[in-house]
C-alpha cells in the first residue's frame, strides 16, 4: 500500500482539497454516472470526516480501495473493507478498543519494563508516577470502545429500528478488539492485534460468536450484513436515494427481497429498482431535491462546460451547504429535502447558476450561444425558450415560466452597447436563471 500519511510540512488542507477536486472532476466527465452516484452514495453511509486527525490523510486510499470497488458488488464485503479501514479504525476510534483485561496486563508490563530500568541504573524507586492528565485532555488509553458497534449496527447495517439492544452493541464491541491500525503515521495499514483482542464467546442478536480471533469480527459482519433488517434498511436508503424522500413500501420490500435472495448483491437490488414501476412512475419524477454536490455537477455538465480548474467548483458546493469530506456525524450528509430547501440555500444556488453560465468563475468556460443555437442579437424571449428547452426538457410550470419572463427585461438580460442602438441579449444570465428555477434544483 502507498504510504498513506503525508510529511507533516504538507499542508492538510491541501490533501482534503485535492480529494475534492478529483470527485467533482469524475462526476463531471465519467461516463459512468451510476458509478459516481453510488460512490457518493456509500461515502455518506459510510461516512468519514476529513477533520479528524490522521483521517484526512486516509481518505483517498478509503474511497479509492474501499467505497469504489464495492459499489455496485457485494454489501458484505463493503462492511468489510470499511471495517478494516485506517479511515473508519481512526474515525469511530476502534483502532484503540482492546479488551480491558489486555490494557490492564499492557499497563503492568509497562511497569515491569520501567521498574527494570530505573533498578538497573539506580535511578528514583520506586518510580515516580504518571502526571494526570489535565482537566479537557484527550486521553488515548485502550480499553473497550463502543463507538464502531453502535454505527455498525445502527448507521451501516441494521437501522436505528433493526431490533439490537444496548448488549448486542457491547458484544459486538468485544468481538471487534483487536482490530487496529499498523503504524498509523507511516504505512496506516490493517493490522489485527490478538493481544488487545477479547477471547471469551459473546453472544449477538442471540447468535453465539466464537470463531476466535479476528474471525468473530468477521462472524458479526457475517451475521449483520445478511440480516432482514439490513436488507430493509439498505433497500430504502437506495429508494430514498434514487426516487424518493418517501419511497413506496412495496418498492421497498421488493427491493429487500432480492437483497436476501441474492446474498446482498447490490447490482441486483440496483436493478429490482431501476426496472420498477415506481421508478419510472410520475410521481418519481422530480420528486428529488438535489443536494449541493448534485446541482454543481448536473449545471456543469448540462453547460457543457470545459472545467480546467475544479477548486471554485468546489468551494461552491460547500458555500450551497456541502463541503466535500467535512460532514462529522457519522450520518454522513443527507438524502431529504429538508436538509437543503431553504431561503439562503436557494439565493446561493441561484448565484452560483449565474456565475457559471456567465462564465464568471475561474477555470469553467462554457459557450451558451453553441449550447442554445442562437446569439446575442436575438430576442430575449427567443433565448428564454431555447434555454427551457435544452436545461428542463422544455418542462416547467406556468408559474416558473411567468417568473422568468418579468425578468427579461431587467439591465442584467439586456445590455446596450455605445456603438449598437439595438440590446444584445446576454444569454448566460438567461441561461442561469433558468438553471436556477426550482424545476432545475429537482432530479
Amino acid at each position: 500500500m502507498p504510504r498513506a500519511v503525508a510529511d507533516d510540512s504538507k499542508r492538510p488542507a491541501r490533501v482534503v482539497a485535492e480529494l475534492a477536486m478529483a470527485k467533482v472532476t469524475r462526476a463531471i466527465y465519467s461516463e459512468r454516472q451510476l458509478q459516481q452516484v453510488l460512490d457518493d452514495f456509500w461515502f455518506n453511509h459510510f461516512n468519514v470526516f476529513a477533520g479528524k486527525g490522521e483521517d484526512r490523510y486516509y481518505l483517498t486510499s478509503y474511497e479509492r480501495d474501499v467505497i469504489q470497488p464495492h459499489a455496485l458488488g457485494k454489501f458484505k464485503d463493503l462492511v468489510t473493507d470499511t471495517a478494516k479501514s485506517p479511515a473508519m479504525l481512526f474515525y469511530l476510534d476502534n483502532f484503540l478498543s482492546a479488551d480491558p483485561r489486555a490494557a490492564e496486563r499492557q499497563a503492568m508490563e509497562r511497569a515491569m519494563r520501567q521498574q527494570g530500568r530505573y533498578g538497573s541504573f539506580g535511578r528514583r524507586w520506586p518510580p515516580r508516577p504518571p502526571a494526570s492528565p489535565q482537566r479537557g485532555a484527550k486521553k488515548n488509553e485502550r480499553g473497550l470502545n463502543e463507538n464502531y458497534g453502535r454505527e455498525l449496527m445502527e448507521l451501516h447495517t441494521l437501522g436505528v429500528d433493526g431490533g439490537y439492544t444496548q448488549k448486542d452493541v457491547t458484544e459486538v464491541a468485544r468481538s471487534f478488539t483487536g482490530w487496529t491500525i499498523d503504524k498509523p503515521r507511516v504505512y496506516a495499514d490493517f493490522k489485527f492485534d490478538d493481544r488487545l483482542h477479547d477471547p471469551d464467546p459473546k453472544i449477538v442478536l442471540g447468535k453465539k460468536i466464537h470463531a476466535g480471533g479476528m474471525k468473530d469480527g468477521e462472524q458479526v459482519i457475517d451475521l449483520l450484513a445478511h440480516h432482514p433488517s439490513t436488507a430493509k434498511f439498505i433497500s430504502t436508503k437506495l429508494a430514498r436515494r434514487f426516487v424518493s424522500d418517501n419511497p413506496p413500501p412495496a418498492l421497498v420490500n421488493r427491493m429487500a427481497e432480492t437483497f436476501q435472495s441474492s446474498g446482498g448483491d447490490i447490482r441486483a437490488v440496483m436493478k429490482t429498482m431501476i426496472w420498477s414501476p415506481e421508478f419510472w412512475s410520475r410521481e418519481a419524477y422530480r420528486a428529488k431535491i438535489k443536494t449541493p454536490f448534485e446541482l454543481v455537477v448536473s449545471a456543469a455538465r448540462a453547460l457543457g462546460a470545459d472545467v480546467d480548474t475544479p477548486l471554485p467548483l468546489v468551494q461552491w458546493v460547500g458555500r450551497i451547504g456541502e463541503p466535500l469530506y467535512q460532514c462529522q456525524p457519522p450520518t454522513g450528509y443527507s438524502d431529504k429535502a429538508e436538509t437543503w430547501v431553504n431561503t439562503g440555500a436557494l439565493l446561493n444556488r441561484l448565484n452560483f447558476s449565474l456565475a457559471l453560465s456567465g462564465n464568471k468563475m475561474r477555470g469553467a468556460r462554457s459557450d451558451v450561444a453553441s449550447l442554445l443555437g442562437v446569439d446575442s442579437s436575438s430576442g430575449p424571449k427567443t433565448g428564454l425558450d431555447r434555454a427551457v428547452q435544452v436545461f428542463l426538457g422544455g418542462q416547467a410550470a406556468p408559474a416558473t415560466v411567468e417568473t422568468l419572463e418579468k425578468q427579461l427585461d431587467s439591465p442584467q438580460v439586456l445590455q446596450a452597447k455605445l456603438d449598437d442602438p439595438h440590446k444584445q441579449v446576454d444569454l448566460g444570465v438567461i441561461a442561469g436563471l433558468v438553471l436556477g428555477a426550482p424545476e432545475f434544483q429537482r432530479r
